[in-house]
């Protein structure tokens, strides 16, 4: 069974950077394809970032493209989110998740508990 802890949300002004991490406990997750998603307050939660087993193709949502950078350092079982340019709208709980099926869909993902990121205006 693994376990996802998120860190590293907070407060910031718009224009601001902050970096989110994300490292897992209980099973390696080198094989395995990781992501962001985030939710705001009333809203459905969405998908941000993904990034493959190996670190070598990553993906983004529109929104965030240009703005943010998904990484991950396998040996310490982590995987991040850079996040650059920060608008108010960015502001939600920042979940990560790994598709344990050894795809990229995200279908049934595990998921953190989330970080709490907020962009003031």
């Amino acid at each position: 069974q693994v376990q996802l802890v998120e860190s590293g949300g907070g407060l910031v002004q718009t224009g601001g950077s902050l970096r989110v991490s994300c490292a897992a406990s209980g099973r390696t997750l080198t094989n395995y394809a990781l992501g962001w998603f985030r939710q705001a307050p009333g809203k459905e939660r969405e998908f941000a970032a993904a990034i493959n087993w190996s670190g070598s193709s990553t993906r983004y949502a529109d929104s965030v493209k240009g703005r943010f950078t998904i990484s991950r350092d396998n040996a310490k079982n982590t995987v991040y989110l850079q996040m650059n340019s920060l608008k108010p709208e960015d502001t939600a709980v920042y979940y990560c998740a790994v598709d344990l099926s050894g795809g990229s869909n995200f279908i049934r993902p595990a998921w953190g508990q989330g970080t709490q990121v907020t962009v003031s205006s």
